[in-house]
């Protein structure tokens, strides 16, 4: 099946899979995506289908989602057992290999790394996991409008303008943070020193 079909096919799929907040959510970050794609030289149907499939596992109870990554052999980290929010990206990423039949490794990587990110991320990881924070439907957060146009001019300063909020939000609610979103931002801050 052809790309474009694919992107159709999964657009239907999420629709009936995912309650109708989430599917909104969801458009907006394949559009999003598929926009940004054509900005910054990546192949926006792959984008398109990683936004499509970036929360395939959300409407899944935690239990589910843990015994998912188990069963297709996923390392979960304690911090992850401990915030439901956090492993529905590894979930989500085996639903897509296995469920949905994505054997594209750029498209599961995309999928896997939306919610933490981690150091040396590809061109299309980046653009789901800042589709994913900036999408229309977001609710909008301090720095948003600044955000939303670095994310249309420079990914890199995005992404870590984005990790900072995050941390700080995580901060201030004193909620966990999964240190691979500190090791990330840890990498994107030494790059934006070294330029």
């Amino acid at each position: 099946m052809k790309t474009l079909e694919l992107s159709k096919k999964f657009r239907k799929e999420m629709q009936d899979a995912l309650k109708s907040e989430r599917f909104d959510h969801t458009l907006g970050v394949a559009y999003t995506a598929a926009n940004m794609a054509a900005i910054f030289d990546a192949d926006n149907q792959k984008a398109l289908i990683a936004g499509y499939l970036h929360d395939c596992a959300k409407n899944l109870d935690h239990e589910e989602q843990i015994k998912i990554c188990k069963k297709n052999g996923v390392e979960i980290t304690d911090v992850e057992r401990r915030n439901p929010s956090l492993i529905h990206a590894k979930a989500g990423m085996c639903l897509a290999r296995t469920k949905y039949g994505i054997e594209d490794e750029e498209i599961l990587n995309a999928i896997r790394w939306h919610t933490t990110g981690h150091p040396g991320m590809t061109t299309l990881e980046k653009i789901v996991f800042i589709a994913d924070f900036i999408e229309p439907n977001r609710k909008p957060l301090e720095h948003m409008d600044i955000i939303r146009k670095e994310a249309f001019r420079d990914l890199d300063s995005c992404m870590l303008l984005i990790l900072r909020d995050t941390l700080n939000y995580l901060k201030n609610i004193d909620k966990e943070c999964d240190s691979m979103t500190q090791d990330t931002y840890e990498y994107y801050l030494r790059k934006a020193e070294q330029k």
